[in-house]
């Protein structure tokens, strides 16, 4: 089943250290299955309260490969730079079949 890592910049402390953070980050993403979804782009906030930053939403092909790159010798550099670039916050989300056994009429 598919895992989502949603990232969500509310601020760019540092444009040279992103810089090199966006880089290298794809062959890291790219190497355990992962796939952008969202880069930025305009959010629109249509329910609730939530200070928007820039989202960035990465689809990976398990919990298991999101986590291994998140946690990976190759990404951890990376998380440095992230981290002392930016001000925001991170998400892992497992995902669902669609459609999802708990709203079909079988239950």
């Amino acid at each position: 089943m598919s895992a989502f890592v949603l990232f969500d910049v509310r601020d760019v402390k540092d444009t040279e250290k992103l810089g090199q953070y966006q880089s290298g980050v794809l062959e890291t993403v790219n190497a355990y299955g992962g796939r952008y979804r969202v880069l930025g782009g305009q959010a629109e906030l249509i329910e609730g309260s939530w200070a928007i930053g820039m989202p960035v939403l990465i689809e990976f092909p398990s919990r298991a490969k999101a986590e291994d790159w998140y946690r990976s010798d190759s990404y951890r550099p990376l998380l440095a730079l992230r981290r002392e670039a930016t001000e925001g916050a991170a998400l892992l989300i497992d995902g669902c079949e669609h459609p999802p056994k708990a709203l079909s009429p079988d239950g």
